[in-house]
Order: C-alpha cells, then structure tokens, then sequence
C-alpha cells in the first residue's frame, strides 16, 4: 500500500548553532518541505503556536531550554506534531530517554543527508497517517450518528412528554408504526434520564426464540441446560443502574411473559437454573401492534400490559409530520456521503419534491433506506429524481393515499394536513386543490393568510411555487374547511 503523505509538509528545525540551521534547511528544502528554523526552544514555541508544523527536529543541549524540556512542551501544546531529536555520538542512552517521553526517533550527530531526509519521511508519513486515521473516526461516528432530527409540531409533542418520563424511572411503554424511531426515542429517553451514565441494553425479543429470549434475558447457570456449558449473566443484570430496552414487546410468549411480569413487579431475576437476584433497572419497551387487542385475544397478559403501559407515548407516523421530511433527507445525506466516501452534497428541487409528496409507508427508515440509495447512485454532488426509487418517481403514486390521524387530533391540525397534502398532490396548484377538496379556493388563501399553513409548508408542496399572490375571485366559502 502506498504510505500516506502530507500535502505541504512543515518542518521546523531548533539548534544553537547557525551551521546546522542551514545545512538542514537547505537538505530538506531539496527535498520539496517547507523548512522554519529558530535558535532557541523560546522562539520555536512561539513559531508553533502561529503556524502549523508537522515535524520539528531539535537538538538536545541548547542554552536556555534544553531539548528535553521543548519536547514537553510541544506534546502538551500540540501533541500532533513529531519530534526527533539530534544527538551527540556517545549520548544515545539520553536520546532514547526522550523517545520514552515521547520523541518520535533520534538522529546522531555528525549529521548524515540520507539518514535525515529518511527519519524526516518516516515521520511525516506517520503525522499522515494519524491525520488520516482521525479523519476516517470523524466519518464513520457522522455515518453512525443517530439524532433525532425534525422540528414539526407532531415530534416537539412527543419529545416533550419523552423529556418528562425521562426524569422519573416509570416504565414507559412507545408505541407506533415499524420505521418511526422507537429505539431512537429509547434511547433519548435513557439519555435525559438519571441513568445516562449506566448502560443502555436493547434486546429484539422479536429476533429470538422463546428457549433463547428466557436466557437472553434472565441468564442461565452451568449446566441448566443441553450447551449451556458456563453460567451467563442475563440482559437484566448488565441493564443494573441503566435502562433495559424491550423492543417488539408483544413477541414474547406467554410463559416468558409471567417471568416478565415478576421481575418488574418485585425487581428481582430468576436464572435459569439459578436462584433468584435483586436488579435496579428502568424499563422501556416498544411495539408496533395494539396491546389492547393482543390482551383481548390472550396472546399478551393484561397484568403485565397494566405494569408496563405506566406512560405510554405515540410516536407520530412520517406522514403526519411531513414538514420533517427535507430535514431528514438532508441528515441522512450527509449521513451517507460520508459513509460511503461520496461526494453528494444536496438535493434538486425536483428530488425534494418527490422525498416530500411521498406517502412514507415504512417511515424513517424507508426514507433513510431511499436516501441511502439514492447517494451510493448519484453521479454528481446533486442527487436527483432520477437516483431515488421508482416508486417515487411514478408520477400517480398520490393517487389513492390515505391520511391517517389518532382520534383526538384538533380540528385545525386535521385542516392543515389535509390542505397540504391535496397541495402536494396538485404540485401547489391552489386552484386543483380547492376543486379536489370542495372548498373555495380563497379559502387555501386564507389559511395561508392566517398562518394556519405556513409559507415555508407551502413552498414544500412545489419548490417553484410561491405562497403569495393575490386570491381569485371572491366567491362563497362553502366548503367543509373554513
């Protein structure tokens, strides 16, 4: 593999003496490097702390500040930069002292060219290879990244009631579609919670076996079973002082539940095979079915859907917080860009419009899914119609779809979304809309207007679209949403 190089690689060298200053500089400045030079470990500081260096190469006795002492201050001013040291024939002993205290590798004096020019190399290959290192960690925690990303009205309501759970140890059960985030919400429960410092355990009780969940969960002892050839702690007892995260809840079977349903109720663990142990765990589980009819038809308990159903919290469908849709599709492209070392930068218009007119059926993740897609296809740092799933280039994927909303939702919110939606459809024709809804036409206006609908909502429904303009002819408001 070729070695990792600097780009303009910066060496500054310090001794006393003004003939090794110039023999140096003129050696690797042959050598295509940048070279600074001082006198004294003073003036080398004060060089470091108003430019980058790379590489510094420092003799070992100077008037002043010794070697020993500039090669401490350098790694504790800026630890990235690597020093050699020159030394005396005879003193290698005290070279390889100041490699223990953080040296990169010495070079003895009378001074060789080739031994120079290649210690020098050496060293910034590994300033290259450090750099480069950090900069694949940045990529790969930005790829890996998992913020909860939006601003509707729809996800402020739930993160709110999220942030009060948080500080109680309640159980808190989050219920919604497959895609929403209610790991993600688990998490950003644990994460504002008194536990935060403790551990966050997941279990799929979705992914496992009834025989495996009981000793996923509880643990086991030698022997309690046919390969269970050493005891296991089980997720409870490593989610102790932390929060233990039960994703797809209603899976678990019957007689796993009953255990369950004794570990919140006492807080005490039963291994199997084992006896019974105390635990201190915050317990948060997730569904996408309803408990209510899983508990009426007996395939879930109502004791334990009473334990855990203590503060349950909705998490609103993609679809009802749409005005969320450019900002996720944004983070995610980011997201990809860098996990796939892709140059996509942005959206067109006409690939925002589509993400944004799309009904969503699988939530974050099949928006996430399509963006994913969408960057490794890209060709440009603009990402397309054309690089998005045919499904939501298919110009009658509106046709037919339904807008869902829990009982209860205020009658202004019902409103909102319907107009946008039908707008969406209609590419923000205001006119088509109000034809397709039975209402005025004026009556879009109006709720511009009044900001029930905002402008930035509306530019959404078509980015070449615009909020304002002057209403068509007045004519009676008859319809049902005024």
């Amino acid at each position: 593999m070729t070695p990792a190089v600097v780009s303009m690689p910066r060496v500054l060298v310090v001794d006393d003496e003004a003939s090794i200053l110039e023999a140096l500089s003129k050696v690797l400045a042959k050598e295509d490097m940048h070279v600074v030079s001082a006198r004294n470990g003073k003036d080398a500081l004060e060089l470091i702390r108003r430019e980058p260096v790379h590489v510094m190469i420092t003799d070992l006795r100077m008037p002043g500040m010794g070697g020993d002492d500039l090669l401490k201050a350098v790694k504790t001013l800026t630890p990235e930069v690597e020093v050699i040291v020159m030394t005396a024939y005879g003193t290698v002993e005290v070279a390889v002292e100041a490699m223990k205290r953080g040296a990169y590798d010495f070079i003895a004096k009378p001074l060789k060219r080739a031994a120079v020019v290649a210690t020098v190399r050496k060293a910034l290959e590994k300033v290259a290879l450090v750099a480069e290192n950090k900069d694949l960690r940045a990529r790969l925690e930005a790829a890996t990244c998992r913020d909860i990303v939006g601003h509707s009205q729809a996800l402020r309501s739930t993160l709110e009631v999220a942030k009060q759970a948080a500080n109680s140890s309640a159980t808190v059960l989050l219920l919604g579609e497959s895609g929403t985030g209610k790991e993600l919400l688990a998490r950003y429960i644990h994460d504002h919670s008194p536990r935060r410092a403790q551990a966050f355990v997941p279990v799929n009780c979705a992914a496992l076996p009834e025989s495996v969940l009981e000793s996923e969960l509880f643990g086991h002892e030698k022997g309690a079973f046919t390969g269970a050839v050493k005891a296991r702690e089980g997720r409870f007892v490593e989610a102790s002082h932390g929060t233990l995260f039960l994703d797809e809840i209603a899976e678990i079977a019957l007689p796993v539940q009953v255990k369950l349903l004794r570990a919140l109720q006492e807080g005490e663990v039963e291994p199997v095979g084992g006896r019974r142990t105390s635990v201190d765990f915050r317990l948060v589980c997730a569904t996408n079915r309803e408990l209510t009819e899983e508990v009426r038809q007996g395939h879930f308990r109502e004791d334990l859907f009473y334990r855990i159903n203590v503060i349950p919290i909705r998490i609103p469908p993609l679809r009802d917080r749409s005005e969320d849709i450019p900002l996720l599709a944004g983070h995610f492209l980011r997201m990809y860009a860098a996990k796939h070392l892709k140059g996509a930068q942005r959206f067109t218009d006409e690939a925002l419009h589509l993400l944004s007119g799309y009904g969503w059926p699988g939530n974050v993740r099949e928006l996430e899914n399509a963006v994913e897609r969408a960057v490794v296809l890209a060709r440009s740092s603009e990402v397309g119609a054309a690089d998005l799933p045919p499904e939501l280039r298919d110009p009658q994927a509106g046709h037919g779809r339904q807008l869902s909303m829990s009982v209860g939702t205020p009658l202004a919110e019902v409103e909102r979304r319907m107009i946008l939606e039908t707008l969406k459809f209609t590419r923000g024709d205001k006119r088509l809309a109000a034809d397709l809804l039975g209402i005025a036409t004026r009556t879009i206006y109006r709720k511009l207007e009044s900001g029930l609908i905002s402008e930035e909502a509306y530019r959404r429904t078509n980015p070449a679209a615009s909020a304002t303009g002057t209403p068509d002819n007045p004519e009676a408001d008859d319809g049902i949403l005024h």
